[in-house]
């Protein structure tokens, strides 16, 4: 134990009920944990389980020193004697195990040895190993924020320290100085990887000590006394300090890592027998014979209680209902704010046009006034009177404050890991984040990307990301790679998103508020070059909106449909209009603005009136988002065609930052007419 860390807890001076109920805590753990993998053999259930076993006294410690009314725990896959301890019933464990409807983590959605119970603040986090550690440093910044008593616990296994997004919670949590407490549970294996292979530094911890305002404190996670006292002194010295700690605990895995690993390939008998005789359990008994503090008859006889409380819970979690097989479907899309004043999200306003960029801006101002818990952060977007690379966020900062708008490290994953965390503490909380200075950067987040996607529906609607990410996107700037790509062909691909892509100032600012009243997460993407293309100006109305899935026929047609969105929508109008004015057809174009979900309404009304369709984006045809309107038309409106449907988009190549490679690479008006003259010709 760590020589600042006073002894609350010893064995001669601890009372005698406190010491039962720990002991009593212990073994219905252990209990539950040993008859997991029974489940899976009986065909019931927990197909996966990590046993716990041997990292008893920590995980025991880390509950007790957590209060529900004030913290936020984070447990791993390994948690099962934490979440118990925390508070969580054998039944409720159970009920996680074998995934039935009534599992409080999120009704069987998510995998067995998942504990979790958000209506005490124990997450629901995910299988995607130390990921939580952003979550923890999110939830930490609203502590801060809202000056809240308690603290964020985030526990892991020392092999998880290894992902470099763990570097960045805790390197953002050193930074910002907040009350975030990093339990590392160190049991000397990765699965089957030892420790040498994972870090330089025996002890992982040690990776952390030159970070400014982060204590380490380390423990004996196999001792029960000595886990009670560094947690209670972590716990402490977060809360009084406003600063994060990491404890670093020595365990032992008694098991295998997992019900599909066999540790006796790797360990030999001598390791085997060495982690059995450090079985923390059996010392904490030991420990409480020896010193008189209880009698074997006692604690045999908590055994039998024990047993009976386990077969009493095995009953219910039998006897308790599946989820219904329909239900899959629940919880898919946190609800979208209804637009009251534009329902449809048209207009008639006239008036001097204001750029795409002023739409934004101006937008972002007006929400963050009716809203003051509205929060923004990014890379390069709140510093003095520049308000990020292209001026989205001018003013913000000056008239909000650094607390509502601020810059985050150039770290992709930290700014959408931390707006994922942030926004648990407050169903009020709406976040905006510039995911990336361009959306082409925007894939280091990618993990905490999918991560926010799912999270409304694993947690079977217990909680909602309120969080809208505004990515630049597109070409026709001369950006070159990492500047200029398209990236919604792919993010369209995840539920739980919604994925909108305005080309006129008044639907930029119509569809990011909506975005911003929503609960849920929004991919905002934005032409970039058409932030001041006065193509793209508009007049737009006071408190003007735009429903999701609603899209808007730019010019109305009868021979054939061309639809599109972002950067083309200008193309195609201007090419729709050259045919029509040589003679050659009348176009119909259609700006789908919201990709997901998509309007298959007004997609099929106009292909039932024109029977050909040219499908038109940016991206590249392969794979591009085209493909996904193609199909959808085909399956539900194959038989209004006379003619095969037609795409046009970029090359299959990155957008080249030479010019000339750029033209060659992307769509253009010429390229559109000569599209739409071949359908016409069928």
């Amino acid at each position: 134990m760590s020589n600042e860390v006073k002894d609350i807890y010893k064995i001669k001076t601890t009372d005698k009920e406190t010491l039962l109920k720990w002991y009593h805590l212990l073994k219905l753990g252990r209990s539950l944990d040993e008859r997991a993998p029974n489940y899976l053999k009986q065909a019931i259930g927990w197909s996966y389980h990590a046993p716990a076993a041997g990292h008893d006294a920590i995980q025991l410690a880390i509950g007790q020193n957590f209060d529900r009314s004030k913290d936020h725990l984070f447990p791993y896959y390994r948690d099962l004697m934490t979440c118990l301890s925390a508070g969580l019933s054998a039944e409720e464990i159970i009920y996680n195990g074998i995934s039935k409807d009534a599992d409080v983590a999120g009704g069987g959605r998510h995998m067995s040895n998942h504990f979790a119970k958000p209506a005490w603040n124990i997450h629901n986090v995910s299988s995607c190993t130390g990921n939580h550690t952003l979550h923890a440093a999110g939830i930490a910044r609203a502590i801060k924020t809202y000056k809240s008593k308690g603290v964020a616990i985030s526990s892991q296994g020392e092999s998880s320290v290894s992902e470099g997004y763990v570097y960045e919670a805790i390197n953002g949590a050193s930074n910002e100085q907040l009350p975030v407490v990093f339990v590392f549970q160190d049991n000397g294996y990765g699965i089957s990887v030892p420790k040498k292979d994972q870090t330089a530094n025996r002890k992982v911890a040690k990776n952390f000590e030159g970070m400014k305002n982060l204590k380490i404190l380390y423990c004996n996670g196999k001792d029960v006394f000595d886990s009670m006292n560094v947690m209670a002194e972590a716990v402490r010295w977060a809360q009084e300090e406003q600063k994060p700690v990491i404890v670093h605990a020595n365990c032992v895995r008694i098991h295998s890592h997992s019900n599909s690993d066999r540790h006796e390939l790797y360990r030999d008998k001598a390791e085997l027998n060495y982690v059995q005789e450090y079985d923390p359990i059996a010392k904490f008994r030991r420990l409480l014979v020896r010193y008189e503090r209880a009698t074997n008859e006692e604690l045999d006889a908590i055994d039998v209680e024990v047993k009976a409380e386990v077969k009493a819970a095995h009953k219910k979690g039998l006897a308790a209902p599946h989820p219904a097989p329909e239900s899959i479907h629940d919880f898919v899309f946190a609800p979208a704010y209804v637009p009251q004043k534009f329902p449809e999200g048209l207009h008639n306003e006239e008036g001097e046009p204001k750029k795409l960029i002023e739409a934004l801006n101006g937008t972002l101002k007006e929400e963050f006034r009716r809203n003051p818990d509205t929060y923004i952060w990014g890379q390069d977007m709140a510093n003095k009177d520049k308000g990020g690379i292209f001026n989205v966020s001018k003013g913000l900062q000056q008239e909000f404050g650094r607390e509502r708008v601020f810059n985050a490290p150039i770290a992709e994953d930290y700014i959408m890991g931390t707006a994922n965390g942030m926004s648990r503490y407050n169903k009020d909380i709406r976040i905006v984040v510039e995911g990336a200075e361009f959306a082409d950067y925007f894939w280091p987040a990618m993990e905490q990307f999918v991560e926010t996607t799912h999270e409304y529906w694993r947690t079977k609607g217990q909680y909602s990301p309120n969080i809208t990410v505004r990515l630049a996107s597109g070409g026709y700037i001369g950006g070159g790679l990492y500047h200029s790509q398209n990236i919604e062909g792919a993010l369209t691909t995840f539920p739980g998103v919604r994925v909108v892509y305005p080309s006129y100032a008044d639907d930029a600012a119509g569809l990011l508020r909506t975005a911003m009243r929503s609960e849920g997460m929004t991919l905002f993407l934005e032409p970039k070059a058409l932030y001041n293309s006065p193509k793209a100006a508009t007049p737009i109305p006071e408190e003007f909106e735009v429903p999701y899935g609603k899209a808007r026929i730019r010019r109305e047609g009868s021979d054939l449909t061309i639809i599109t969105y972002g950067n083309t929508t200008h193309m195609c109008v201007d090419a729709a209009n050259q045919l029509n004015d040589e003679g050659i057809g009348n176009i119909e174009v259609i700006d789908l603005r919201s990709l997901l979900p998509l309007d298959e309404e007004t997609i099929l009304a106009s292909i039932k009136k024109t029977s050909r369709v040219l499908v038109v984006h940016e991206d590249k045809v392969f794979s591009g988002f085209g493909g996904e309107v193609s199909a959808t038309i085909t399956d539900l409106g194959f038989e209004y065609l006379d003619a095969p449907i037609k795409r046009v988009g970029s090359t299959f190549t990155p957008v080249g930052f030479n010019r000339t490679l750029e033209a060659a690479t992307l769509p253009n008006v010429q390229k559109i007419k000569d599209a739409a003259i071949e359908l016409l010709a069928y």
